[in-house]
């Protein structure tokens, strides 16, 4: 069976398009396609950007108000699920998540840069396979200082549109 493949346009700069891993964390992809399905991340944000590091976003609108979705079991070794052991290399995407290791929800990231530090603490759930160019794209964005945060795009980078290609 094939893997879920999802393209995500981000206006102004493009397409990325990751193939998911329902064997690697199946809650989490089922958790993120239902979110895709319902048009959840249309006009969300990445509102993190850290060029060698990665890029976040799915949880804040525009103007940094969150939005927010049920929370899901973090599916990941430091967390008891043995199952997944995705490195987070360049273009893997995973879920963010707090201090609570069962917190995730919509948020997640795409590596910039290899960071195997995070293996086995986030649940890596797919990896790009094309698109590559639009991330470096936007990891490139300048950045300065909102909230917690002094990493937040200074010009809004803006989730058009995501969409599931197969299941």
């Amino acid at each position: 069976m094939a893997n879920p493949i999802v393209k995500i346009k981000v206006k102004n700069f493009g397409e990325m398009t990751a193939e998911l891993y329902p064997d690697k964390a199946p809650k989490t992809v089922e958790n993120f396609l239902g979110l895709v399905k319902d048009g959840f991340y249309e006009g969300l944000v990445f509102h993190r950007v850290i060029s060698g590091f990665m890029i976040q976003g799915g949880g804040m609108n525009e103007n940094l108000e969150s939005k927010h979705a049920k929370s899901i079991k973090g599916e990941f070794r430091a967390n008891g699920f043995m199952g997944n052991d995705l490195h987070h290399a360049r273009g893997v995407l995973s879920m963010a998540r707090t201090s609570d290791p069962d917190s995730a929800s919509s948020q997640f990231f795409i590596m910039h840069a290899d960071a195997g530090y995070l293996d086995s603490q986030y649940a890596g759930f797919g990896k790009l396979t094309d698109g590559y160019d639009v991330l470096d794209k936007i990891a490139s964005v300048r950045t300065g200082s909102h909230g917690w945060y002094d990493d937040v795009p200074k010009d809004a980078v803006v989730i058009e549109k995501m969409e599931i290609v197969s299941e």
